[in-house]
């Protein structure tokens, strides 16, 4: 039964801040509570915040270990080198260059126009992922804001904000990454969120910067604008979608998951019944307007035993088809690159109103009525109440599954709610949007993903590492954090154990970090088959994740977990 609109109208707003941060005095506690066995991994994430920073006035930041030609950084057409940049342009040997012009709007410019391709400057320091990772990620970084944060390293979170108002105000959008070729997208719409996790720790410590707050509302109004008009906009549903504005295979598809799109057209040989619309077949002799990519020949060989060579004749040629493309590059702009969640290699990423995307843009518009509301905006402060509502009834119907009691994503072009499920079911639990009783609904489904190591993203083995049996952090949090936010503490615990445990326990046997485990085995041991293989040492959103969700578990969790920790390490002597 629905919950009275009067009775509840403002707890969405309350809640909407989920900022978990502790005064120096309370952070500096944890390690003097008798936490022996985690003080080394806890040192580990404290030293880690200064090995991942990354300054644009360092040779070792923009030495770029993802090319091989000279490296060379980009500064926004109208923007003058800073003394700084001119020294590093000496001291390192880089090229610095400005890029071709002014960007007023995103997919303004084609990257592929851009050569070679880049990094692009920004004015703050900031904290990688990890590995060969050398550039600042849009959603990544909200997670190792949380970190920072929780640590009590507020100027370097503060400048990580201020560096995506430097995207805004020159590359048009909260960026994939700081690349040239991450011109065409931006990620999930975090930053609000971490505007507000920095302005109330600042605030925490006795720094209310109202005038950066009206600062960061501007920007975030922007940011904001970038998913609420086409080709943003998820048909006629009045939901968003993700899109990227460039054409074709993605550079990274090319170098950091080598023969990747190989692999895609193999599969669909493989698969014909759901390669319907995504191979192409190139006639001789006829144009092919569909085709932007690459070509593959298919030929029937016979091998002549003690022969030099074999006879082979060309059956046809294909190719990825257009839409192809365009659904994997929407694909990398939800940050799960890849999954099968939207059909096989998620390539019909852009035919859906994505659950994750909308629960986020629900926020969004809470959080920015919510600072309008401090900086005295009444006007504003109405506005985007009325977005929020208008945006939660459009997610109940079509995002909520009442048969299933899941939020699920929706389809528009064939106008069907999709039936794989996925961990972003939750994300309505983190924003606060979910009514009570669909949050019960959503409790009864937490044995589809809990797993002995936290929760699984999907229970779909595709081979993919945004799939089962992977559990990320950033995912893990917000599920955790959202069933707190409705009362079901001990679930949330429960979790946090197993996948806190299971980070220290390879922390304890490897010595690292790293950004992904397998959440059934509880390791960090990957095989993954589908794209990028790596399981990176680092790492940022792990690290912050970690630290969040262990100064949240109850205390004699803690103990629970370090006395554990502390009798590996003796056996492991």
């Amino acid at each position: 039964m629905p919950i009275p609109k009067n009775r509840w109208r403002h707890w969405p707003l309350v809640l909407s801040i989920l900022v978990c941060v502790l005064s120096p005095a309370s952070r500096a506690a944890a390690p003097e509570s008798g936490e022996e066995g985690l003080k080394p991994i806890l040192s580990y994430i404290s030293s880690a915040w200064d090995t991942l920073t990354r300054s644009m006035t360092s040779c070792e930041s923009v030495v770029d270990p993802k090319l091989a030609a000279p490296s060379i950084l980009y500064l926004p057409a109208d923007f003058s080198a800073p003394p700084a940049v001119q020294k590093l342009q000496q001291d390192c040997k880089i090229d610095v260059e400005h890029l071709p012009l002014v960007i007023q709007r995103p997919g303004q410019v084609d990257p592929r126009t851009i050569n070679p391709p880049g990094l692009l400057f920004l004015e703050n320091s900031y904290v990688v992922p990890g590995g060969r990772f050398n550039e600042m990620y849009g959603w990544d970084s909200y997670f190792i804001i949380r970190g920072l944060l929780q640590d009590g390293r507020l100027d370097l979170a503060r400048g990580m904000v201020e560096n995506f108002f430097f995207e805004l105000d020159h590359y048009a959008s909260v960026l994939n990454a700081n690349r040239t070729y991450f011109l065409t997208r931006s990620q999930p719409p975090f930053l609000t969120s971490m505007i507000l996790a920095v302005y109330e720790a600042e605030k925490a410590a006795g720094h209310d910067d109202l005038d950066w707050l009206g600062k960061a509302y501007t920007h975030a109004s922007k940011d904001y604008e970038l998913w609420t008009h086409d080709p943003h906009l998820a048909g006629s549903t009045g939901l968003s979608r993700y899109y990227d504005f460039g054409e074709g295979p993605v550079p990274e598809g090319l170098q950091d998951e080598s023969g990747y799109y190989r692999g895609v057209v193999t599969y669909y040989l493989n698969h014909p019944q759901a390669a319907e619309h995504e191979l192409v077949e190139i006639k001789p002799g006829k144009n092919a307007p569909d085709v932007v990519g690459f070509t593959f020949p298919l030929q029937l060989c016979e091998e002549v035993q003690n022969a030099a060579s074999s006879k082979c004749e060309l059956l046809k040629t294909l190719a990825l088809a257009r839409d192809f493309y365009k659904g994997d590059r929407a694909m990398r702009e939800s940050g799960f690159d890849i999954s099968f969640r939207f059909g096989p290699f998620s390539a019909e990423t852009h035919h859906y109103a994505p659950v994750c995307l909308n629960s986020l843009l629900y926020k969004t518009e809470k959080d920015l009525e919510h600072i309008s509301q401090l900086l005295g905006r009444k006007e504003d402060l109405q506005n985007w109440q009325k977005r929020a509502e208008t945006r939660k009834e459009r997610i109940n119907k079509y995002l909520w599954d009442g048969e299933h009691g899941l939020f699920v994503d929706y389809d528009f072009v064939t106008q069907s709610r999709s039936s794989y499920q996925y961990i972003t079911t939750f994300y309505p639990l983190w924003t606060g949007l979910a009514t009570p009783d669909q949050a019960s609904a959503l409790l009864r489904k937490l044995p589809i993903f809990e797993q002995p190591g936290g929760l699984a993203q999907s229970h779909f083995e595709s081979g993919a590492q945004w799939d089962y049996p992977y559990g990320w952090a950033p995912t893990n949090l917000l599920a955790i954090e959202g069933l707190r936010r409705y009362g079901f503490s001990v679930d949330a615990d429960r979790i946090s154990y197993k996948f806190l445990s299971t980070v220290a326990d390879n922390f304890r046997r490897q010595g690292s970090i790293v950004e992904k485990y397998n959440v059934v085995t509880r390791s960090a041991e990957t095989h993954v088959s589908e794209g990028y293989k790596q399981n990176v040492v680092g790492f940022g959103w792990s690290n912050g994740t970690f630290l969040v969700l262990l100064h949240a578990l109850p205390e004699n969790l803690v103990q629970r977990l370090a006395k554990e920790q502390a009798q590996g390490a003796g056996q492991s002597k």
